[in-house]
């Protein structure tokens, strides 16, 4: 029987791999420079009490943390991405945690300054940005700052919670080496005995085959091997939330999820308006489920039948060079300037392309100096080429932002973080709707985007109220066990699926394969910025000039004022449900011309 057999780290062709080399030139390099890091804690004992004295001396220390950040997030970066290329290399591995642990020995040793900059008072720090109008650039993370005085220690209580940082990272880290690098998973064979290596990363590759047999196979081979190791990793998932409820409590929230959002001045009404405003939508879930098994002709509809496309016969292979080119042809519409930036990062070795043995799985990019990376798992399909306009969507974000930016405000927060990658995706998507005339083609593609609704507001919406059962859980002093997670993440299948399927016992263990239950409260933001996309790029399609120009200062502005606020320069309001159900309403009109399309 043939064996698609996944390449080994050192058979990847260096085009398809990502330039490390741009950060450091070799490890050697990389370790000269943590060991001169290694000096910076004791820096901090000549600044300790002398930030409310002066203008000059409050703007020296402001200064000196943008190049420790600078040269600590080189340093990370650097290990990180070695890291990923390969889980099981023991060697970037230990990079990893060393530049981690100096990072928290940094945070610890400048533990003091937030209880110090806190104690200037609000006359003196007006009379500092008078005296010293450099300091200006820092007025927003001083307000940022003060705003949250209520949740700011002691400065020995500080320095205790920034020491506990290490510790705190841990189930994610444990999480992540055990599902990437030592869990493994047995190969499977399809109807016509062809054997394929089953990995975190194939999983859904296989389920969008049109082969039946291989699909169930794949699903349940997978969720088995998951279920053997079931009260292990309830027990990292069930760490994860008493570290986020131990630091949430030491900092006076009410909440593991107030505690969460507050952090990047998002209101948790917005993370309940939006369950609010899905539920209030379910019907069009359930509609969607309905029609897919229709469509589909099949007497029984199963949970590892979700992805495989409805009209499979219009799927066409995209290599990656395809998918490169459709993207720069799609995202035309927001510039010669854009554009030519996306080119620099698809020549210039700004991505790691292709599956190898440890990769880490999935896809993400990583902003920074001195350009972003992108890590990608391309599988020469449909799926990929939208994963790519995503991820440089990210990408772009994060290098007009350092541009346009000083170092204080350029990262931007989670809550806008998925806007420009899914606005990307739904430019990327009118652009191949328009240019089809085909019905199956475009019945094809509509379906694609049926399945973004599916898997990112509703998916999402479902993965973000199983982590606020489990966060209540947790407040309440119940202990996350994998009976509980399984019983819980079971119930809301059914609830968002409904009742057209067949909801399988293996997806109750789907909780274990999802990396973002150790982000704390991130997924909500996946369907919050997939909403505000479709608002944005339905704009930039109707009125041209004027909705691009106030798009790209919205790339533009990092974290210099909040979330909601940086939206409304692109011309959406997220404090409101609106653009959540406008988006679910083009839902129900997409679905209305599938059903024409296929009649």
């Amino acid at each position: 029987m043939a064996e698609n057999r996944i390449p080994k780290r050192n058979e990847v062709k260096k085009e398809n791999t990502w330039a490390t080399e741009d950060l450091f030139p070799t490890d050697q390099a990389w370790t000269e420079e943590y060991e001169a890091l290694k000096s910076v804690p004791a820096r901090a004992n000549a600044v300790r009490g002398t930030l409310g004295r002066s203008a000059a001396q409050l703007l020296a220390y402001f200064k000196e943390q943008d190049e420790i950040e600078l040269r600590l997030t080189r340093l990370f970066n650097y290990a990180s991405r070695k890291g990923d290329e390969d889980m099981g290399n023991s060697f970037y591995q230990d990079l990893r945690s060393k530049a981690g642990s100096l990072a928290v020995a940094v945070e610890s040793a400048f533990a003091f300054a937030v209880p110090e900059l806190l104690a200037i008072p609000d006359e003196t720090l007006e009379r500092f940005f008078q005296e010293e109008p450099s300091l200006l650039t820092y007025r927003r993370p001083l307000e940022k700052l003060r705003r949250m005085r209520a949740h700011i220690l002691s400065q020995e209580e500080e320095a205790l919670l920034a020491a506990a940082g290490e510790m705190a990272s841990a189930p994610g880290t444990v999480s992540s080496s055990f599902r990437n690098a030592d869990l493994k998973f047995p190969s499977v064979a399809d109807s016509k005995g062809e054997i394929h290596p089953l990995t975190q990363e194939s999983l859904i590759f296989l389920l969008r085959g049109d082969d039946a047999a291989l699909r169930k196979t794949a699903f349940e081979s997978f969720y088995r091997t998951l279920y053997a190791w079931r009260n292990s990793l309830a027990s990292m998932l069930d760490a994860q939330f008493k570290q986020l409820l131990f630091f949430s409590r030491a900092r006076h929230y009410d909440t593991t999820l107030e505690a969460a959002l507050d952090q990047t001045e998002v209101p948790a009404a917005v993370y309940h308006s939006l369950i609010d405003a899905v539920h209030n939508n379910m019907d069009k879930m359930h509609r969607y489920v309905s029609l897919r098994k229709k469509l589909t002709g099949a007497s029984e509809l199963h949970m590892y039948d979700l992805y495989t496309p409805i009209v499979a016969e219009a799927s066409q292979p995209v290599t990656f060079e395809e998918a490169k080119q459709n993207v720069l042809d799609a995202l035309q519409v927001l510039g010669d300037d854009y554009v030519s930036i996306l080119k620099e990062g698809f020549d210039n070795r700004w991505i790691d392309v292709y599956e190898n043995e440890g990769k880490r799985g999935g896809a993400y990019s990583a902003g920074g100096d001195p350009h972003p990376y992108v890590l990608l798992n391309h599988k020469d399909d449909l799926e990929s080429q939208f994963t790519l306009a995503h991820e440089m969507g990210h990408a772009l974000h994060s290098y007009h932002s350092r541009k346009y930016q000083p170092q204080c405000t350029s990262n931007y927060v989670i809550f806008v973080a998925e806007v420009a990658s899914i606005c990307n995706e739904v430019l990327m998507m009118q652009h191949l709707l328009n240019k089809t005339t085909d019905k199956k083609q475009r019945a094809y593609l509509i379906n694609h985007f049926l399945e973004q609704f599916r898997t990112t507001i509703y998916r999402q919406t479902m993965f973000a109220e199983f982590e606020l059962i489990m966060g209540k859980a947790a407040e309440s002093g119940q202990a996350l066990t994998a009976d509980f997670l399984c019983t819980e993440y079971h119930k809301l299948n059914k609830l968002y699926y409904g009742d057209d399927i067949v909801v399988d016992e293996g997806i109750a263990m789907e909780w274990a394969r999802i990396p973002h239950f150790y982000y704390d409260y991130y997924v909500f933001q996946y369907s919050t910025g997939f909403a505000a996309a479709i608002a944005i790029a339905m704009r930039i399609l109707k009125e041209g000039a004027p909705a691009v120009a106030d798009y790209k200062k919205f790339l533009s502005s990092g974290s210099s004022m909040d979330p909601i606020s940086l939206l409304k320069i692109a011309g959406v309001d997220m404090a409101s449900p609106k653009p959540v159900e406008q988006a679910l309403d083009l839902f129900g009109q997409l679905m209305d011309e599938m059903e024409n399309l296929m009649a």
